[in-house]
């Protein structure tokens, strides 16, 4: 009897896993994750269209929080520099959202979902850039300062906590870059996506 419960339990392991998002092959090129993943096109475009962020910037996002890794960790604290002590933060999935900040964004928008789910964190990534826009007037195209702001939190953004940071403002320039890189990249192949989408 325990050996079939084993079994029953390895077989759920292997279907769930089988079934887990592999991060895209070519992340450099946006146009290549959308071939390979028409379904995250049609997702990111969703959001787009509800808040307004653009495809290409929380694409970039997205890229550097997690490289597209579905179930993506931040990396272990450690107690006198050998034991694990847990997480350095709460944050998880594709969007790298913590705790309470997804569950405000649960509760404001009325939406359930998963960070470990495409569709979910994306629209995570557009709702939490609208927001920031909104309270501190950072323009969503401004990938450099809504980047500072989403890892910083707003309230880090606003007291300046990323200027004692030189490495994370070299981060957001890289993140800023990805964005015009996928941006450009978008130009040339979203009639190509549209019509591969289109028959739906």
């Amino acid at each position: 009897m325990k050996q079939g419960r084993f079994w029953a339990l390895m077989l759920c392991l292997a279907i769930f896993t089988g079934c887990a998002t592999a991060p895209p092959r070519d992340q450099n090129n946006l146009c290549n994750i959308f071939r390979e993943y028409p379904d995250w096109y049609e997702d990111s475009l969703e959001m787009q269209q509800k808040f307004g962020t653009p495809q290409n910037v929380a694409m970039a996002i997205m890229k550097q929080e997690s490289s597209f890794v579905h179930d993506a960790l931040p990396p272990r604290d450690y107690l006198l520099w050998v034991i694990p002590w847990g997480r350095v933060s709460s944050a998880y999935g594709y969007a790298q959202a913590q705790d309470p900040v997804w569950g405000e964004y649960k509760d404001r928008t009325g939406n359930g979902g998963s960070r470990d789910n495409f569709d979910d964190a994306v629209m995570f990534i557009g709702w939490y850039t609208d927001g920031t826009q909104k309270q501190l007037g950072i323009s969503k195209w401004d990938v450099y300062n809504q980047y500072l702001a989403y890892h910083e939190g707003r309230g880090g953004f606003s007291r300046g906590t990323y200027l004692s940071k030189p490495w994370l403002m070299q981060v957001a320039r890289k993140v800023e870059q990805q964005a015009k890189n996928y941006g450009a990249q978008l130009k040339q192949c979203r009639a190509e996506l549209e019509a591969d989408t289109g028959w739906f």
